[in-house]
């Protein structure tokens, strides 16, 4: 009897570790995943709406979610396809963000039923198959405009055009396999629950353990006061009773085992080959992949800018505009005056932003992000090359540079909202989506530079320690 005792000891144990590995590598991987999802469907369909290619919801960011609602995927007509197609690529959008940022990625809160949602978000576009030829029609029309969008259109969009698409189908795929290894763990964990409340129980009958009849009754008497509202699962239940009662137990037991334990190679990874060079390069490779969102917030902020200007075209501004153009005179200089909350004091601070001059740096922030958001690129090449030291700094520096210009960001989204007049308020693009998406790539980017300096720290000690 001690001898299976022991057994379902072990494999909780087991089952927790495999848990923990997997809420730290593959959900934290499936986030990153998304959140480059987010990012290139944004950049598609701010595109495709430049270019009329189709019509977006204008209430597509002020509905409530709460939880993921996929997009309709039934047949619609050509003549309808940029309505339709804005509608439901706005929506997928709008679900992919939700994903991102309200989403807990833990082994916990990612169910069966959450993660079959996913799947099947995942899927409102065959992203395997992306072609105009394809049978769905969703997937037929989005091809069909980026198509479209290719005609005519500069090198840059086409790159991004290609880009975006590649990365989404990578993406994709890598969460596919992501998610149903998850479902099949989550099996698991379903039996571990009922090992832990149950057979662990001092209430449970251990003599029962001898026959699986006797086990699976007594496994049904304490189910309602163990398990509360999770409803009895009769397959993975005789799972667990073959699993303790059956000829080849030992096989099945064994097999279990193998099936929830981390890989010794994986152990072996986190323990020994920690390179601390690798670890502040990648935090500065994360921080580079906001470019794609910063890159949203800055057509947010020129398109909100441009609305704002088009206000002014009275009959004085006109005559002005015309005698600069005749005397070869400059635009004169745009400046917002907008009020940041100091986070220590809540204090708001009156600040101005001249226009030109943000719009500059944060075109200039974006080129530079990008340059080593990818691996293989010679920006990235560059940065890699460099010592561990000034790439610390640079973390360091950018760390303080963005939270002011997150500050400004929200401040200036704030400014143009309430101050726009009420014909033009709909046509305003907010930044709040962008800046909880930069932020989340930004504290994941923190954590590594905080994972490198306690690295650090600690073969310090230990060196001082007189220990290799």
């Amino acid at each position: 009897m001690s001898e299976e005792r022991t057994f379902n000891q072990k494999v909780i144990l087991v089952a927790s570790e495999m848990e923990q590995y997997l809420d730290s590598k593959d959900l934290a991987k499936m986030q990153e995943n998304y959140r480059l999802v987010l990012a290139c469907i944004s950049n598609l369909f701010e595109a495709l709406a430049k270019r009329g290619l189709i019509t977006p919801d204008p209430y597509k960011d002020v509905s409530k979610v709460t939880e993921i609602v996929c997009p309709p995927t039934k047949p619609f007509t050509d003549n309808d396809r940029p309505t339709e197609l804005g509608i439901r690529l706005g929506q997928f959008e709008v679900m992919i963000d939700y994903v991102c940022n309200y989403m807990k990625f833990n082994c916990k809160q990612l169910t069966s039923d959450k993660l079959r949602k996913l799947y099947e978000l995942n899927h409102v576009f065959d992203w395997n198959a992306f072609s105009q030829n394809s049978a769905k029609s969703n997937t037929r029309a989005f091809a069909a405009v980026l198509n479209e969008l290719k005609k005519g259109a500069p090198q840059l969009t086409l790159s991004l055009i290609k880009d975006s698409v590649l990365k989404t189908q990578n993406a994709m795929a890598e969460n596919d396999s992501t998610i149903q290894r998850l479902m099949e763990f989550q099996k698991e964990r379903y039996k571990i629950e009922v090992r832990k409340n149950i057979l662990e129980n001092e209430a449970f009958n251990k003599s029962t353990l001898s026959s699986g009849p006797a086990l699976v009754a007594e496994i049904k008497r304490m189910f309602p006061s163990a398990m509360g509202k999770k409803a009895y699962n009769s397959d993975l239940i005789n799972e667990i009773v073959n699993e303790e009662t059956a000829d080849n137990k030992a096989e099945l037991q064994n097999a279990l085992l193998a099936k929830i334990s981390v890989a010794q190679e994986k152990q072996e990874e986190t323990k020994n080959t920690i390179n601390t060079h690798d670890v502040i390069v990648e935090a500065l490779r994360t921080l580079g992949t906001s470019c794609d969102q910063f890159k949203v917030v800055l057509d947010k902020i020129v398109s909100n800018h441009d609305i704002l200007l088009s206000e002014h075209n009275s009959f004085g501004d006109k005559l002005k505009k015309f005698l600069r153009n005749l005397f070869g005179l400059a635009e004169p200089p745009v400046d917002y005056v907008i009020f940041i909350q100091d986070k220590r004091t809540g204090e708001k601070k009156k600040e101005t932003v001249h226009y030109v001059e943000f719009v500059q740096l944060l075109a200039k922030k974006i080129k530079l992000y990008a340059n080593f958001s990818q691996r293989g690129t010679p920006g990235f090449a560059k940065m890699n090359s460099q010592n561990d030291t000034v790439i610390l700094d640079y973390l360091n520096k950018q760390s303080t540079e963005n939270n002011h210009l997150f500050a400004q960001i929200a401040a200036l989204d704030e400014y143009f909202k309430s101050t726009v007049t009420q014909a033009n308020r709909s046509k305003i693009r907010g930044c709040s989506m962008e800046l909880i998406s930069i932020k989340n790539i930004v504290v994941k980017a923190n954590q590594l530079r905080s994972e490198y300096v306690s690295y650090v720290e600690e073969a310090e000690q230990m060196r001082k320690l007189g220990i290799e």
